[in-house]
């Protein structure tokens, strides 16, 4: 079964820098599409970031400017946060998905990113 592991949340700062990174692991085949999505306590799901294997990259208008998502290599994607906002504290998932045989759409447990001063 496709395993999907994040890392690299934490506390910090307003203003500060985190960079979380998410693996694949236990699938034959990589991933078309890779994403970040985070969930805040009372608050839906909600898209941060999404590439694909072309490269083709997507954000949530909240953090154009400030995120920046990148495919490390065909199974390792990584998000790179600066001038982080109270905002952004969340549960911050990953989710793969491979649209061709053998199809698989797999979400990671999460890492809590908490911005507070």
């Amino acid at each position: 079964q496709v395993q999907v592991v994040e890392s690299g949340g934490g506390l910090v700062q307003p203003g500060g820098s985190l960079r979380l990174s998410c693996t694949v692991s236990r699938a034959s085949f990589g991933p078309h599409a890779m994403g970040w999505y985070r969930q805040a306590p009372g608050k839906q799901r909600e898209l941060v970031a999404t590439i694909t294997n072309g490269g083709t990259t997507n954000y949530a208008d909240s953090v154009k400017g400030r995120f920046t998502i990148s495919r490390d290599n065909g199974k390792k994607m990584s998000l790179q946060m600066n001038s982080l906002k109270p905002g952004d504290t969340a549960a911050y998932l990953c989710k793969a998905r491979r649209t061709a045989p053998p199809l698989y759409d797999a979400w990671g447990q999460g890492t809590q990113v908490t911005v507070s001063s």
